[in-house]
């Protein structure tokens, strides 16, 4: 697929995500949040719903939570361009509650859509509800900072998982921001890993164009952060 394939297949999913009733959330929705980010991406970032900004503007992450995040892909030189960034609910859950299952069920094929145009190397989870769609049965607490392989039957073909708090856990437990940096530094490492597995089952593959840059700071000890991890 093509840069431009690949944009206009995302941009349908969104169109369909934005008229969607199939389950409650509709209802009270002011605006769908399909996600967004870069259709050449290597790294998906998958968090639970949209918030009351999110409801508002039809963006992830733009309220505290996705503040915290950019401050986190900013670490690694990364801006949230790069990274393509959604959640298991594409709407609202009324008054901030937890996604009920029928309702996780009911937005599943559109994440799995993405993730397929996508066809990530890495995809990140952010917080439980995330984790327990791409890990079932981990616990957040224990697997958070771990990576494991991503079953192919959610859309994501050959990618590796890799678990991380929510950042909302973080800002209302201030210690947990130290965690979530420790974790989010290890990602760079990761896609260097996850890139070298899937040139080892896929000898063809090319390179996304516009994907992050996982150089390796052992490459050069003197570069910035910004120089190893910024775009290619």
């Amino acid at each position: 697929m093509t840069t431009e394939e690949r944009r206009a297949a995302l941009e349908a999913i969104a169109a369909e995500v934005s008229t969607c009733t199939d389950c409650r959330l509709a209802q009270g929705r002011t605006r769908a949040v399909p996600g967004e980010g870069s259709p050449d991406t290597e790294v998906v970032l998958v968090g639970e719903g949209p918030g009351q900004n999110e409801d508002r503007q039809g963006r992830p992450f733009v309220g505290a939570a996705g503040s915290l995040l950019q401050e986190l892909l900013g670490m690694i030189g990364w801006k949230r361009e790069d990274v393509f960034i959604t959640n298991v609910v594409k709407c609202r859950p009324p008054n901030n509650r937890d996604p009920e299952p029928d309702e996780i069920a009911a937005c599943q094929p559109y994440l799995r859509r993405q993730l397929e145009v996508l066809d990530p190397a890495v995809l990140v989870t952010l917080g439980r509800f995330s984790l327990q769609t791409f890990m079932p049965g981990d616990r957040i607490s224990r697997v958070h900072g771990t990576s494991r392989p991503i079953d192919p039957s959610t859309g994501a073909r050959a990618a590796t998982g890799y678990a991380l708090y929510h950042p909302a856990a973080a800002l209302r437990q201030g210690s947990l921001k130290e965690t979530m940096q420790r974790d989010m530094a290890a990602v760079p490492d990761l896609l260097i890993r996850a890139r070298a597995e899937r040139a080892a089952d896929s000898p063809d593959a090319e390179e996304p164009t516009d994907a992050p840059d996982a150089t390796a700071q052992t490459e050069d000890a003197s570069m910035n952060d910004n120089e190893q991890y910024g775009l290619l």
